[in-house]
């Protein structure tokens, strides 16, 4: 397999880390950008890392999909809120067959892509990464960056070849990728995490450190971790029982550092409740498992999401 050709869309905290650690290894990748394509287009990206910091002076900007080649891999680093926009931005640069990464969190999230660009085309997976877009093309990355993926739906040898060559290619990057067998367990492993450290940072007002150490609020998102995990059992998805404290344990660890969620709730920006909450939600329900205190949660950011809808109409 000769050398691939990428294509990020959403160059933000996300797109833009992984794709400046492709470009640097010398890869040709190509970034759609929105705000700040003019100051991208002509100043390239800056990347403060804690694995380097390092400038890319010049890279492949686009203002357009129209604008994109066929590429071999699209990765998806776009907000779920921002999937009805993939009708427009996928089929340029997968005009030639080529395949998607979805790097987005919740469950399912994956359909809408599908539903793009059709069946055995799309690789889903999690990036346990804490990164932040300080500026135009200005990404700052403080603390981890594995990414796991793997083939959503039915796993086919010759998209199992691709994806270890995916993995192999952001690993020569240096990033820790792995290529898995298995989507779901790798989807409700990272829920473990993002139900409760993303619904509990905005319904708390709270940062990872606070909740971590807060004792209330320890137990209350240990709690949660433990339904999730039940979850995914119930659901036919086995993720191992040591993860729950793994969970925690890299959450103690972790540096100082707001969700995704909570900056989107306080940059007034749409939040990913259904994705990350209320696709779980859904998916325990229907097979007759009830998360109760995982509900209560869900119920309480669509409420504080109408609320400042309500409020912003009022003062719009």
């Amino acid at each position: 397999m000769g050398k691939q050709r990428y294509a990020i869309i959403g160059a933000g905290a996300l797109g833009g880390l992984y794709g400046a650690m492709l470009a640097k290894q010398g890869k040709e990748v190509h970034f759609l950008l929105h705000s700040d394509y003019d100051h991208v287009a002509a100043n390239g990206l800056v990347v403060e890392s804690v694995w380097g910091d390092f400038r890319l002076p010049k890279v492949h900007a686009h203002a357009s999909p129209q604008t994109m080649p066929p590429c071999d891999i699209t990765i998806v680093g776009l907000k779920t809120t921002q999937n009805h926009l993939l009708a427009e931005l996928l089929p340029a640069p997968t005009r030639d067959g080529g395949v998607v990464l979805v790097l987005q969190n919740g469950l399912d999230v994956e359909q809408d892509t599908v539903a793009v660009v059709g069946e055995g085309r799309v690789f889903g997976g999690c990036c346990f990464l804490c990164s932040n877009k300080i500026g135009p093309g200005h990404i700052r990355h403080i603390d981890y960056g594995r990414i796991v993926f793997g083939q959503y739906g039915m796993t086919t040898e010759a998209m199992r070849r691709l994806g270890l060559k995916i993995a192999e290619d952001f690993n020569a990057a240096g990033v820790d990728t792995k290529f898995s067998e298995s989507l779901p367990v790798v989807r409700w492993r990272k829920l473990m995490w993002n139900i409760p450290f993303n619904g509990l940072s905005v319904v708390l007002d709270a940062s990872t450190k606070q909740i971590i150490e807060n004792k209330h609020a320890c137990r209350l998102a240990n709690q949660i971790i433990r339904e999730v995990h039940a979850g995914a059992a119930a659901c036919g998805v086995a993720v191992p029982e040591e993860a729950i404290e793994i969970t925690l344990e890299h959450t103690r660890k972790m540096v100082p550092y707001d969700s995704s969620m909570r900056l989107d709730f306080r940059n007034q920006r749409p939040m990913e409740v259904e994705a990350i909450i209320g696709n779980p939600v859904r998916a325990a329900a229907r097979i007759g498992y009830e998360m109760c205190r995982v509900e209560m949660l869900y119920q309480q950011l669509k409420s504080i999401d109408a609320a400042r809808s309500t409020s912003q109409q009022l003062h719009g």
